[in-house]
């Protein structure tokens, strides 16, 4: 398909502009602190066919994910001013406090685009506050809805379910507000540009995307590049749980094969296959040095093999809470470890591995966050230290507006000084937060990364692991419990991995010398050196 260039990167960035505006309304018009301070939502468009066309820079988990979520919103009848609503992870959902909203656009009568947007709701029912429990089963997670109009009646269950009703309604009509906004600009596209050509664009963006990502997949050599690694547990205290991945270019494409996993758990952590999907694409993304839309071309090399019934292709009612924000991560991490050993220096050292879910709550109040960590480094530079990475995208939730909220205090909140591993480049720095409830609570801790630190590269050492605690007494990784007024919850968060050991930095301070026109002090590694340190020998 042939177009002009320049334009094309205009309807990239017209596109991209649209996802962005629908994210700043929901931001703006949001109620709760996760989804109005922290960001916790996503906002994409699609076609008439359900491929997504463009999204804005949000969480990875919900976008890779969201395509799966309209094309069943899309078996739903609906008009020009409905809207599906839906957050069931095996719709393409990814666990129930994440609300999908889905708007068909009308233009001339007929069904020409879709608008949808994805936020974190703080509380969606359960048997715990903030609907990220400690579970068994998907009902124990919260209200299940499958897609279905949202009309009136809905709102009401939804409403009656929860447990701050006036902080969801607040969010539900944020959520809505930002499809119309999105329709509305796409309607304003149509009238500028006319449909013919915002078609013609919206399909060029799908091949643009797709040649990048087969460019980045041809760098891989050929073979069968395998790794694994574990989650700690089993979700309820069980023994650990093992992902295992192979990667292999096949033509232009490649094929990502979780064969050899384990099966789904009793506990919480299993991940639904859009989840699955969405790691692996991330992953790849990754690779792709130019800026390209994250669409459906872009998928369209990239074959996902993840066996029914497994931790990474969980069936009903498996619980799933923590398959979306922990699996997750994990996901990533194995197939970034496959990948380090048929790119070993583009892969950087594996980050926290964990997005540290704390959620609470009590009389008339519900809360979730997720908290920041170390970042594997890279074979260039050292990690950074307490951020968000891979699959979670969100921000700080600033201690002003935390404690205006809510009966807790934040006691401590900084970095984890040397919890990043050591090497050649050092993994970033993890993060202490610690929280004073001044109320009784129900809590639960869901994280990972608290049995072994996340991997290092080529040598480099393993970040540190992760340590919760309450009132100085350790915590499991996953935990629901009561706490009382006085009790100090501190959460320590992992450091990232570092990339690589001694050798390898011994070996490019040599390779240093060598090109130095001037060696001073600095410059030189146990002694002098001389001309001989080409072949690496000292005198």
């Amino acid at each position: 398909m042939e177009m002009n260039p320049f334009r094309l990167d205009v309807f990239k960035n017209l596109f991209a502009s649209v996802a962005d505006e629908m994210g700043v309304t929901l931001g703006r018009a949001a109620y709760s602190v996760n989804i109005k301070e922290r960001k916790d939502f996503s906002c994409a468009l699609f076609d008439e066919r359900g491929r997504m066309i463009s999204q804005a820079a949000h969480i990875p988990v919900h976008l890779g994910s969201m395509p799966m979520a309209v094309k069943a919103a899309m078996e739903i009848p609906a008009g020009p001013n409905d809207v599906i609503i839906h957050n069931d992870p095996f719709f393409g959902g990814t666990h129930l406090p994440d609300v999908t909203l889905v708007k068909p656009v009308f233009i001339g009568g007929r069904r020409r685009f879709f608008t949808a947007c994805r936020a974190h709701f703080s509380d969606i029912g359960g048997m715990t506050p903030g609907s990220m429990p400690v579970s068994r089963d998907i009902f124990q997670e919260g209200l299940i809805l499958p897609p279905m109009k949202l009309t009136q009646e809905v709102r009401w269950i939804l409403l009656a379910n929860v447990r701050n009703w006036r902080e969801v309604s607040g969010d539900l009509a944020a959520l809505t507000a930002s499809c119309e906004t999105g329709a509305k600009r796409l309607r304003d596209l149509v009238s500028r540009y006319g449909l013919t050509t915002v078609n013609r664009y919206a399909e060029g963006l799908q091949v643009y995307a797709r040649r990048w990502m087969q460019k980045a997949i041809a760098t891989i050599p050929p073979g069968r590049f395998r790794f694994e690694d574990e989650l700690d547990d089993d979700g309820v205290g069980g023994p650990p749980t093992k992902i295992r991945v192979w990667i292999a270019r096949i033509g232009d494409g490649v094929r990502v094969d979780f064969t050899g996993s384990d099966r789904q758990v009793p506990g919480n952590l299993n991940a639904v296959y859009a989840v699955t999907c969405s790691a692996v694409l991330y992953c790849f993304r990754c690779l792709v040095d130019e800026e390209i839309p994250l669409n459906e071309g872009a998928a369209q090399p990239i074959s996902v093999i993840a066996p029914w019934g497994t931790v990474v292709n969980a069936r009903r009612p498996a619980a799933v809470t923590a398959g979306n924000v922990e699996t997750s991560q994990r996901i990533v991490d194995v197939v970034f470890g496959a990948l380090a050993k048929a790119l070993p220096r583009r892969i950087p050292a594996a980050s926290q591995g964990t997005m540290n879910n704390v959620s609470f709550g009590g009389d008339g109040f519900a809360y979730y966050e997720t908290l920041a960590g170390g970042m594997g480094a890279s074979p260039r530079r050292d990690g950074a230290s307490g951020v968000h990475s891979h699959m979670t995208n969100t921000l700080n939730t600033p201690i002003e507006a935390f404690e205006h909220a809510y009966p807790v205090r934040i006691g401590e909140y900084g970095l984890r000084r040397g919890s990043g591993g050591k090497g050649k480049h050092r993994g970033g720095d993890g993060l202490v937060r610690s929280y004073e409830f001044l109320v009784p609570a129900q809590v639960s801790v869901i994280s990972e990364r608290r049995r072994k630190g996340p991997y290092g590269l080529k040598g480099g050492k393993a970040g540190k692991p992760g340590r919760n605690l309450l009132n100085k007494r350790p915590l499991p990784s996953k935990a629901n419990f009561d706490v009382k007024s006085g009790d100090v919850l501190r959460i320590e968060t992992p450091g990232g991995g570092a990339w690589g050991g001694k050798r390898e930095r011994v070996s490019e301070r040599v390779r240093e010398c060598v090109f130095s026109p001037v060696l001073d002090e600095n410059s030189r590694v146990g002694g002098r050196w001389s001309r001989s340190a080409v072949s690496g020998s000292r005198r």
